[in-house]
């Protein structure tokens, strides 16, 4: 086997400065489903995937390093159907979460986008196809 056997992005794990907050996140406004709990582990399954969020810092295979306040590590794209983007809006704000842009048509890109973050300032994005 090489690296060119390598086809999918199974998970992804944010390293966070805040976890609880960041936990009560996914788990509260995004909705996503825990599958592992631990008080410095914690891992959601979106999809066929897993999310997972640690603590930031020294751990058994490196130091992550500081963080850089307001700045995003990562950007994370979910899709969802067309009409979804809107009702994904709705509720986000309802929620009192910020957002970053409300939903735009991109046709260059043909898709319908929001956009807004997490606690970790990490930017999440919420998108369809058309």
């Amino acid at each position: 086997m090489s690296l060119s056997a390598i086809r999918n992005l199974d998970h992804t794990v944010l390293l966070c400065v805040r976890l609880a907050d960041t936990r009560a996140f996914y788990r509260d406004v995004m909705g996503f489903p825990i599958e592992t709990d631990h008080p410095t582990w914690v891992s959601f399954r979106v999809g066929s995937a897993l999310l997972s969020l640690r603590p930031r810092g020294p751990w058994s295979v490196c130091d992550d390093g500081p963080a850089v306040a307001g700045s995003a590590a990562v950007q994370l794209a979910f899709r969802v159907p067309p009409p979804a983007v809107d009702a994904c809006h709705t509720e986000l704000v309802a929620r009192g979460v910020t957002i970053l842009r409300a939903p735009t048509d991109l046709p260059a890109w043909r898709h319908r986008t929001l956009f807004f973050r997490d606690p970790e300032d990490n930017i999440i994005e919420i998108y369809a196809e058309y």
